[in-house]
Parts: C-alpha cells; structure tokens; sequence
C-alpha cells in the first residue's frame, strides 16, 4: 500500500517538470486593468492555483467553522496585501512566501494537520499577504485596480470553492488518502516552484 502511494505521487511529478511556463503567475502578466484580467490571471499561474485549490481542501479536511473562515481570511488579507502592493509598501521575500505556501499547504494537507481556528487563520493570512502583495504590486499605476481586484478575489475564491468541493467529495466517500495524495501533489508543485 505504502510502495503504490509512493509510485502514485511519483507519477505526476512529470506534470510539473513538463510546465515550467505555468510556474509563476507573477511574471509580466500585462495591462492589469478590467475585471476580466482580474478573473483570469489567477490561472495563469502553478503557484497561485495550487495554493488556492490547497487553502480550500485544507478547510474542508479541518471542517466544522475552519471551512468557510479559512477561505474568508484568505480573500480579506489578500486584498489587503493587494492594498499594500499597489500602495508600494515594500514587503520582503514576497516570491518565496508564495513559494512557501504552496509546498506548507501542501504538506498541512498530506500529514492531515487540524489546528484550532485562530492558528489555521493566522497561517493562511500571513499567505494571503504575499499573494494579494504580489498581484497588487503589477497593476500599472496609472489604472484604477478596483475592477482589477474584484475580478481576482472572485477568481479565487473560486478557486477555494473548488478544492472545498474536492475535499468535502473524498471525505464524503471514505477516501481521506486521495485527499491527503493531493497534498503530496501540491507539495511536489510547491517544490518544483522553489527550484525553479
């Protein structure tokens, strides 16, 4: 059993080797205008759609009122770390936080870790800087984020809902492994994206 989980996250670690054009989403992303940009520019990035996929699973495998506080706290700090982006406040090692998000998630998920409400929020407020930073920083000076801004927090919160949905669907049907396989997978992402 232990040697086909081994071999199962070992198979989609070509995924990730294969994407490398998919690995930031913080990388010239454009003219940053307009609700549109602003729903589509979180997939445009591995780093930020595993991390939001993870923040949701992550909810539903603590469940009870950590399912919808988690995700609420990530959008909320994350639009004020977007704030602060626009804002030019400077905040450092901003990649590496996103980075580190993605592969702590990662392993939260596959080790089934539950904390207690406030440590679970606190954890994904402090990711919710680097990520809201990041994507506030690119919006050109000179253009209103407002519909920007809207369009993400939409976007990923979305994108929350759906690794909600993931985690609640395999808890449902008794199959807590896959959930905490994807874990490993978001982890190995998390990894890929910290030597790339």
């Amino acid at each position: 059993m232990k040697n086909k989980f081994i071999q199962n996250c070992l198979l989609i670690l070509p995924v990730f080797i294969l994407a490398p054009s998919l690995a930031h989403a913080h990388t010239g992303v454009g003219h940053a205008a307009g609700f549109l940009h602003g729903v589509c520019h979180p997939f445009g990035g591995l780093d930020h759609i595993l991390a939001m996929v993870a923040v949701g699973i992550w909810a539903a495998q603590i469940s009870g009122k950590v399912i919808w506080a988690v995700p609420t706290t990530f959008v909320s700090v994350m639009i004020i770390g977007g704030i602060l982006g626009i804002a030019g406040i400077a905040i450092p090692f901003v990649e590496q936080g996103i980075v580190m998000s993605v592969l702590i998630l990662g392993v939260l998920i596959a080790a089934a870790v539950r904390l207690p409400l406030s440590a679970s929020v606190a954890i994904v407020g402090l990711f919710a800087i680097f990520h809201g930073y990041a994507h506030g920083a690119e919006i050109p000076s000179t253009v209103s984020g407002v519909a920007y801004g809207i369009g993400f927090a939409l976007a990923t919160a979305t994108l929350h809902l759906s690794g909600i949905g993931f985690g609640v669907f395999f808890q449902r049907i008794a199959r807590l492994q896959v959930v905490r396989f994807a874990g490993v997978a978001i982890a190995i992402g998390g990894g890929f994206l910290f030597i790339t």
